[in-house]
């Protein structure tokens, strides 16, 4: 795939929504993808993260999207990782 293939897509967890993709994050000595930076659905932040604003954007570790754990559908990212683990997941945009 190509990175703009990725902007925009919807993430979902166990086939909820829980945001969309709006970057990709690179370690420039390694040249890998580290993490999807995810607009959070104000619901899911709320919950998830205890915030108060909706569009939350967060660092969603690549660690979660490994085989079998996830896969790319017409619709976007679907994980399946529950709403209760996604903070292990994610770190906020710094």
């Amino acid at each position: 795939m190509k990175t703009r293939e990725f902007i925009d897509k919807d993430v979902f967890a166990l086939d909820k929504k829980i945001g969309t993709v709006k970057g990709i994050e690179v370690d420039p000595e390694e040249w890998k993808i580290t993490h999807l930076e995810i607009e959070l659905e104000k619901g899911i932040a709320e919950s998830v993260l205890g915030a108060k604003k909706g569009g939350v954007r967060n660092m969603l570790a690549i660690s979660s999207l490994e085989k079998g754990v996830a896969r790319w559908t017409d619709k976007g990212l679907h994980l399946k990782v529950s709403k209760d683990q996604l903070h292990m997941y994610l770190r906020p945009v710094v």
